[in-house]
């Protein structure tokens, strides 16, 4: 499959459009509102237990937007020009393939695949993001009997990989083939797998062999 040869100006009828969007409940942190909330009424005796958790939050880094310079760290591709879900990884203490955080990714697999050799390097990762297909306005695109999905490169589109379903191996894919499209909401890929095909997993249910089986897809 050549990703190079979807074309963005394909007439209306060779797309389709899904507009997902995030309520204030989902992109709030809800720890943090709790923390809002109880401020307001409780004493000093629990303002140290909260602050201890505010310091673990701040602990973890923010998804940035991919851009023209951003290649992915196994296909070395561009990211935004080509279709479906990219990843972002960041480690503790590590420079990922020589540069800084966070490891870059064109497709969700060759995330996994990098990530799980890392780990087998005793790397730590600190937080994966993936494209969060219930949050954006997403298109799917027929091409050449291909059916391809957008990509979403922008900081506020990727979600941690923890509080997703993904649908795994469905008949849609992206820039490298067969993918792991992600959804923060559980029905959002039962709807996806039930139409275009594909099993769901969980972030600790996708394993080498899962990975294994859409890289040979």
């Amino acid at each position: 499959m050549e990703p190079e040869h979807s074309n963005p100006d394909r007439s209306p009828a060779s797309r389709s459009h899904h507009r997902h969007t995030r309520c204030p409940s989902e992109t709030s942190s809800p720890h943090r509102l709790s923390k809002r909330a109880l401020l307001g009424v409780v004493g000093g005796a629990v303002l140290a237990p909260l602050a201890g958790c505010a310091s673990q939050e701040a602990d973890v880094p923010e998804p940035v937007t991919m851009t023209q310079s951003d290649s992915c760290d196994v296909c070395g591709m561009v990211i935004p020009n080509h279709p479906g879900p990219t990843t972002e990884i960041f480690y503790a203490d590590q420079r990922p393939s020589g540069h800084d955080n966070p490891a870059r990714f064109d497709s969700t697999w060759e995330a996994f695949q990098y990530d799980f050799e890392r780990q087998d390097r005793g790397w730590t990762r600190q937080v994966m993001y993936v494209t969060d297909y219930s949050a954006v306005d997403y298109e799917l695109t027929d091409d050449g009997g291909d059916v391809l999905i957008s990509t979403h490169p922008e900081a506020d589109a990727f979600v941690d990989a923890e509080s997703v379903t993904f649908v795994v191996g469905s008949e849609v894919k992206g820039a490298m083939g067969a993918d792991l499209v992600a959804f923060s909401e559980e029905s959002d890929a039962t709807s996806f797998s039930d139409e275009h095909g594909g099993s769901l997993a969980t972030l600790d249910e996708v394993t080498p062999e899962t990975i294994e089986s859409l890289r040979q897809a």
